[in-house]
């Protein structure tokens, strides 16, 4: 019993900062996210104004389809890659890989939109390159699909680091076993590899997902804020010079709040069938 109250006095500093740095922000944007500026009152108004505006629908309709088709990518990749290296094993390459892994993963941000542009700018030295040889004539970086390949990049990295570990739960004696049996690769993928790791492949998407749609300090370097996205409209509506209101920024943060809850809803409803699936 002594133990459990010193574990407990140990969490306190932990549990106190979660409290106030979590927590407290989160209840007061929700709170402040009812009083409307403009009408001076409480109520709804701040979510139909965002739900009825059109220019607040596309930005909501961009973060969605960035966030959603670059961590689709970069799971796909993040899983190949992470396949890759597991079945290297621990060689030099494996170590400068992870290594490597490790240190792009924190490369985000201004110096990430500086990179691409000189990459994949305007006049970047790829760009320039492949336009020499007409491989790239309509790719625009400063637009939803360059915007996408930027989100991609950075989602590799931390979807490397969620999948690597995921594959210590496949053993090598169900592959040996499912050999035997006649199955080739794609019959022990689809019926045993994948459904093994359905858990961490949603848990992942879900980690990705969330990472792309709270993204803002990359899309506003690159674009400086003419991108219509969620973080840009926020950011515009609590600190901005013309359309101040940071009570409809609070509703519009909300809003993402209820369509991560959703999602993760989503993820543990699967996650639940799966287990289920398995038992059975």
């Amino acid at each position: 019993m002594k133990g459990k109250w010193i574990a407990a006095l140990c969490l306190l500093p932990f549990a106190l900062f979660f409290i106030a740095f979590q927590i407290a922000p989160l209840i007061w944007i929700a709170v402040s996210s009812f009083y409307s500026e403009t009408n001076e009152a409480w109520g709804w108004a701040n979510y139909s104004d965002i739900l009825t505006s059109p220019f607040y629908l596309q930005a909501i309709k961009f973060s969605m389809d960035i966030s959603l088709w670059s961590s689709v990518y970069g799971l796909l990749i993040a899983l190949v890659g992470s396949y890759s290296l597991r079945q290297m094993g621990p060689t030099k390459v494996h170590d400068f890989v992870m290594s490597f892994t490790n240190m792009t993963s924190n490369f985000a941000g201004v110096p990430l939109a500086f990179a691409f542009v000189i990459l994949l700018g305007l006049n970047g030295c790829m760009t320039l390159i492949l336009r020499k040889y007409g491989l790239m004539e309509s790719f625009n970086l400063y637009s939803k699909t360059g915007l996408i390949v930027l989100y991609t990049y950075f989602q590799i990295p931390l979807g490397v680091l969620l999948l690597y570990p995921a594959f210590d739960g496949l053993r090598e004696d169900w592959r040996e076993s499912a050999a035997l049996l006649g199955a080739g690769r794609f019959s022990y993928w689809r019926h045993i590899g994948l459904p093994v790791m359905a858990p961490a492949l949603m848990g992942t998407f879900v980690i990705l997902l969330a990472n792309a749609l709270g993204a803002y300090a990359t899309v506003y370097a690159l674009t400086t804020g003419n991108f219509n996205v969620v973080p840009v409209r926020i950011a515009a509506l609590v600190a901005g010079d013309i359309s101040l209101d940071p009570n409809l920024g609070s509703a519009l943060a909300m809003l993402l709040v209820v369509i991560m809850a959703f999602i993760t809803f989503i993820h543990q409803w699967l996650l639940r069938r799966s287990y289920v699936h398995v038992r059975t």
